[in-house]
């Protein structure tokens, strides 16, 4: 192979081969600038984009509504990825890591800082008591796929999205290997699923709200453009659900928070109250 990379003996930074993100990108962790975080009116503040990872959080918070959880309002406030404003000295703050979302609960003093998407959606069901079984073979089995969906959407996302959709070259190699994996795990889905109505049995619950974003999306045509490639109608099983997850109202309403992509009636940069869905949802298409 003429162009076969081969690695230095130590790794050097080399950005300018590295696609949309190069700019973005660092080996080290830590704030770039100082830049306080806003604050909202609400006990529950978020700081997300709308991202599979993003719409996590914010279609819990409105199941949460949606049960009747008036604690559960919340203001989600922009986080531009794409500009660095997770490097924030407020947001490292808050998640050291500088990954959205990140969840502030100020019910608690000092306030309760909660990081990593599926580690919120656990805070919450357990904090509110909801869309977690309590019943110990039932939860078990929740906690089963919320950890498979953390563990599995990083090869879907950073594997197969970003060498199919984002990388600056496409290569052979790298797409067929995540392309592999991906079909895997939407051949696992699709073999659970003819069997179960919800990852965790007959119950909805934030297996659901976790895999949702990433695998349902894909699936229906809304993540990577890859839904043909991926050959998305062999998995009937899988397709069931995600129409089922999707029709919910919740959901509906969550997907869209702190989102500034897809069509103009998809955009809720920032919710503070409930009429801010409802103002963008009442420009839906009929």
């Amino acid at each position: 192979m003429t162009n076969e990379y081969i690695p230095a003996a130590v790794w050097t930074d080399n950005s300018e081969t590295g696609g949309a993100w190069a700019s973005i990108n660092r080996p080290t962790a830590g704030a770039r600038n100082e830049q306080a975080l806003p604050v909202g009116q609400h006990a529950l503040q978020l700081y997300s984009m709308g991202t599979p990872n993003g719409q996590k959080v914010t279609i819990m918070l409105e199941e949460l509504l949606a049960l009747g959880v008036k604690e559960a309002e919340y203001d989600a406030h922009l986080i531009r990825i794409g500009d660095g404003d997770q490097f924030s000295s407020g947001f490292v703050a808050v998640n050291p890591n500088s990954k959205i979302p990140a969840l502030v609960d100020t019910t608690a003093t000092p306030a309760i800082n909660v990081f990593e998407s599926g580690h919120i959606l656990f805070y919450l069901a357990e904090k509110f008591g909801q869309l977690l079984p309590t019943d110990v073979a039932k939860r078990t089995q929740a906690m089963n796929w919320l950890f498979w969906l953390q563990g599995s959407a990083p090869y879907l996302g950073g594997g197969f999205g970003h060498f199919y959709a984002y990388a600056p070259e496409k290569l052979e190699y790298p797409i067929n290997r995540f392309t592999m994996e991906a079909k895997r795990q939407l051949d696992l889905l699709d073999k659970h699923l003819a069997d179960n109505r919800y990852l965790a049995g007959d119950d909805y619950s934030i297996a659901d709200i976790a895999t949702w974003p990433w695998y349902g999306n894909l699936v229906l045509g809304k993540l990577y453009g890859a839904a043909e490639f991926l050959d998305v109608e062999s998995y009937p099983h899988l397709l069931r659900w995600a129409n089922e997850v999707a029709a919910r109202e919740a959901v509906q309403r969550g997907r869209i928070v702190n989102r500034v992509a897809g069509e103009e009636w998809e955009h809720v940069p920032e919710r503070h109250s409930a009429a801010d869905i409802d103002q963008v949802l009442a420009k839906r298409p009929k």
